[in-house]
């Protein structure tokens, strides 16, 4: 849903550009996991296991981690205050808030 009473070309840009940074820092997070892994069994078990198994643990939590962080909204998302649609719970919502919107 675009932002009230922003032109489509803007908020597709900006949305362009948000994914495009989530899903940078996603696929960064989920290379170093596999790289922890592949370096982990690959190599570092022909000195120590244990340092192995240890940064197999750390690629374990990456995981989840990076679903997170391509996930959350920025703080520029503005997603709570786009109007819902329903004049009687905008209404309703800003006033709890404190706005005033513009009568029509």
């Amino acid at each position: 849903m675009r932002p009230f009473g922003l032109p489509r070309l803007i908020t597709s840009a900006y949305a362009g550009r948000m994914y495009a940074r989530r899903r940078h820092a996603y696929f960064a997070m989920m290379g170093t996991c596999i790289a922890l892994f592949v370096l982990a069994w690959g190599v570092v078990r022909l000195w120590s296991i244990p340092v192995a198994v240890g940064m197999c643990v750390v690629a374990m939590v990456i995981p989840p981690v990076a679903a997170m962080v391509a996930n959350r909204r920025g703080p520029d998302d503005r997603w709570w205050d786009d109007p819902s649609g329903d004049s009687k719970s905008d209404e309703w919502w800003d006033e709890l808030d404190g706005k005033r919107r513009p009568r029509q």
